[in-house]
């Protein structure tokens, strides 16, 4: 009988370290677009790897569609308190944290999307990364997010409930721009309104209901959340290229050991691949759905063009002086594309 209760106990013992031992950390990641869209793959992708390749220590839930927060900024917020591990979130709103980060996004910046990866993959971006976890807001204080990786969120254009030829036609328009001073104030600089506040997934109940009279983002965007139906016609002037911005939170993975950390941002950056060939093949397959749905797709002739990138003169001043050599480094990186 002995024999058999001390057999029992070490079967309990050995069961009790090996639970120890494969005991995994839960950590929660935020996102606000569907399942299917490039990001939320990549999002998957990254919690897919990471539980792979730290052997299940860490494990990632990923909340797609806003279902743990609707807006960027919430989970932004949550990450600086330690409420939230990770989110992917665009990088105009970053830079209300991290001031830095417009530098890599003033309008009329980039010649093409391989001039903006020449520049994010290359030593201007990555020590911009690098900034969001080490820098400060402007009050001074810690950002409290780790920076992991850039992702591809092409280009931004405007999409409205009416024709825009020229500057005039902006006059009294009412856009919905994200949580980003800058955005707001290029948005003004056209003679428009930017407004605030609003979710990506309340855009489209937004211009339904006269709220606003459109918003400005990328042919995936525009398509997944329904809202060429509601804003039929596309100005095509490419004013951004934003990038999204893998984060993480400085305080929720504070109980990460270190070699984990490590495999995290590792993982992250292997993920950067994955999602831009995911965008490329999406941002195809919108354009095609919103073009043979009716929508009108507005191309500005090269003075228009012209007259709308130099309304941008006073954002250079206002938000680029402080990043000037920046500026012109990604400038300089520019003259090796067309």
């Amino acid at each position: 009988m002995k024999k058999v209760l001390a057999l029992v106990l070490s079967f309990v013992m050995v069961f009790a370290l090996s639970s120890v031992a494969v005991a995994e950390t839960v950590l929660k990641l935020s996102e606000v677009h569907a399942e299917g869209y490039p990001t939320a793959l990549a999002d998957q992708e990254f919690a897919r790897l990471v539980s792979e390749k730290t052997e299940g220590r860490i494990k990632i839930d990923v909340y797609l569609g806003g279902t743990l927060y609707g807006q960027e900024t919430e989970a932004i917020e949550a990450m600086q308190i330690g409420d939230l591990a990770f989110a992917r979130v665009s990088a105009s709103p970053v830079g209300s944290y991290v001031p830095s980060i417009n530098a890599i996004q003033m309008p009329y910046l980039y010649k093409s999307a391989a001039h903006m990866w020449a520049v994010l993959n290359g030593d201007i971006g990555q020590k911009l990364l690098a900034d969001i976890e080490t820098g400060v807001n402007k009050d001074g204080n810690p950002s409290g997010l780790v920076g992991l990786c850039y992702y591809d969120a092409g280009s931004r254009s405007f999409y409205l409930t009416k024709e825009v030829h020229s500057v005039a036609d902006m006059a009294g328009l009412k856009i919905r721009v994200q949580n980003n001073p800058m955005m707001v104030d290029m948005v003004a600089a056209l003679g428009a309104t930017g407004v605030t506040g609003i979710g990506s997934n309340d855009v489209y109940a937004s211009i339904t209901q006269k709220v606003i009279d459109g918003a400005e983002n990328n042919w995936p965007t525009y398509q997944n959340m329904g809202d060429y139906e509601a804003a039929k016609f596309y100005i095509l002037d490419q004013h951004t290229r934003v990038p999204e911005i893998l984060l993480g939170s400085a305080a929720a993975l504070k109980k990460v050991n270190p070699a984990d950390m490590e495999i995290i941002k590792q993982v992250a950056k292997e993920t950067q691949e994955f999602e831009i060939a995911a965008w490329a093949k999406k941002e195809a397959e919108s354009e095609k759905i919103v073009r043979a749905a009716g929508t009108t797709v507005i191309d500005l002739s090269p003075a228009a063009y012209a007259e709308f990138q130099s309304k941008m003169a006073p954002l250079y001043t206002e938000f680029g002086a402080a990043y000037t050599d920046i500026i012109n480094q990604i400038k300089e990186v520019g003259k090796n594309f067309k």
